[in-house]
């Protein structure tokens, strides 16, 4: 499991890697193209967006296995720690739920959105929205992996390129 968890971290890193530089070179070409010859791209600003809309989903499941996400944590750090845990245990249990039905319902606007078109490329507009019930099925899978270390001890994954305590001080 630790292999698996290992190859999936690396995996959803370079994904968000790839994505974030095509949407970097298409926008840098872009407008470099558009102030050295005055003729624009036309398929760059939506295509752009469009991975923009990939970059966020697909980036929810590290930046929460990181402990990244916004979090008020006055209450458990109120409580006694059973109580704290049975907080902590509500929590994961209430994301979890969300990205079930993300998931679910992302698969069911997926399909009924495939035989729309974007208007610059003409692809189906499911693709693009393919990004929601994949980002979230994979945001449940990196909750699954740090699930226990937060039930139990508050602890999120750690990293040598991330330090959420750190980021969090800013």
């Amino acid at each position: 499991m630790k292999t698996f968890e290992t190859y999936f971290v690396a995996m959803n890193k370079w994904l968000l890697i790839i994505i974030l530089a095509v949407m970097s070179v298409i926008i840098f070409a872009n407008v470099v193209l558009r102030y050295t010859t005055s003729i624009s791209i036309e398929w760059a600003e939506e295509v752009a967006r469009h991975l923009m809309i990939w970059l966020t989903f697909i980036g929810c499941g590290p930046v929460l296995r990181y402990g990244g996400h916004i979090a008020v944590e006055n209450l458990q750090d109120a409580l006694p720690r059973t109580a704290a845990i049975a907080v902590r245990l509500f929590i994961v249990l209430l994301i979890s739920a969300l990205f079930v039905f993300f998931t679910w319902y992302g698969l069911e606007y997926m399909d009924r959105t495939q035989y729309q078109q974007t208007p610059a490329t003409q692809i189906s507009i499911a693709i693009i929205y393919a990004g929601l019930p994949l980002g979230a099925a994979m945001t449940l899978i990196h909750l699954f992996f740090i699930m226990k270390g937060y039930v139990f001890e508050r602890k999120f994954a750690s990293d040598a390129h991330f330090d959420a305590t750190a980021s969090a001080s800013l």
